[in-house]
């Protein structure tokens, strides 16, 4: 059973207040969508998941190469996780209906409209691909996907490229964002759709190259990791991370689809390390870049106890 933890979930359940209820209206999430369709997303697989504004859900289908977003209706009142859940995965296995080790936790986010806890999951056994929900009191709910409204756009390749896995995604200002890996040479790509989101539509690509130093050359087949929207000067980025392990920023504006754009390094992490998670904050007039990391060498190379650590970066 593999778990995938957030490091923006965590924040969130342990100091609670300040961003959860930073909040919008409850028909907000109808100014994001257009085209809204209801029944089944029919999805085949699900992985990368994250949170918009009025409970609106991004869901990224790495089999099917698709971002759905749902409006989930799930817009409060908030209320915050009162206790520790303990062995999360024998709960959601046991709502599924099979072993711990016979499912696959994708992702988890929390809606900072309700503080409810959504989990990506998929079952080994059959393929099967839920979403599931934990309560404030922490039990584990199924969100039933046969009637949502939804809309689903396509994330596109080449003639001959295929989309292999789905990194992150995320809704910015003005715009839904995807990373993810291909099989080209260039195989590393920034996705982007403007507001509101159509459904049917197809996004816009980047082809993304970064300078490894670790590696002591330009790369264009690594994947981001993970990464978060950023703006400065009233200029948008994605700001990625990678493993081995540069962090850089990517322009947005003013690109045409099918272009490659070079990433302008923020800083390096150093050989063996893999992102798990990052997100900005403002404190005492700064900008900072905060992310978690696993140390895949740990085991070869002891710089400390753990294998997990964090890292914060000024962004001025």
């Amino acid at each position: 059973m593999k778990v995938t933890v957030s490091l923006l979930t965590l924040m969130l359940l342990l100091t609670g207040d300040p961003l959860l209820q930073a909040g919008v209206t409850k028909d907000a999430a109808s100014k994001y969508l257009k085209d809204v369709q209801k029944g089944n997303p029919d999805f085949k697989s699900v992985g990368k998941i994250t949170f918009g504004p009025g409970g609106l859900l991004v869901v990224a289908d790495p089999a099917k190469a698709t971002i759905t977003v749902i409006d989930t209706h799930d817009v409060g009142p908030l209320k915050k996780l009162e206790q520790k859940v303990p062995k999360v995965d024998v709960a959601v296995a046991s709502s599924l209906g099979v072993e711990p080790s016979q499912i696959d936790i994708a992702d988890m986010a929390v809606n900072s409209q309700s503080g409810n806890v959504y989990l990506s999951v998929n079952r080994k056994t059959d393929g099967q691909a839920a979403i599931l929900m934990i309560d404030a009191q922490g039990k584990v709910k199924n969100f039933d996907l046969s009637e949502v409204d939804y809309i689903q756009v396509a994330l596109p390749g080449g003639k001959d490229s295929k989309i292999r896995n789905i990194t992150g995604v995320a809704l910015a200002s003005d715009r839904l964002l995807a990373a993810a890996q291909s099989n080209e040479e260039f195989a590393n790509k920034i996705y982007s759709i403007p507001l509101p989101l159509t459904h049917g539509t197809s996004a816009d690509i980047y082809s993304a190259e970064t300078y490894h130093v670790a590696h002591r050359r330009w790369e264009t087949k690594a994947p981001i990791q993970s990464f978060v929207p950023y703006s400065n000067k009233g200029k948008n980025y994605i700001v990625g991370a990678f493993a081995c392990t540069p962090i850089a920023k990517f322009p947005l504006d003013e690109l045409q689809s099918g272009s490659k754009v070079k990433g302008t390094s923020v800083v390096e992490l150093g050989s063996g390390n893999r992102p798990l998670d990052m997100l900005t904050y403002e404190s005492d007039g700064k900008e900072w870049l905060l992310t978690n990391t696993f140390r895949f060498h740990w085991k070869k190379s002891m710089y400390g106890p753990s294998k997990w650590w964090g890292v914060r970066v000024n962004m001025d």
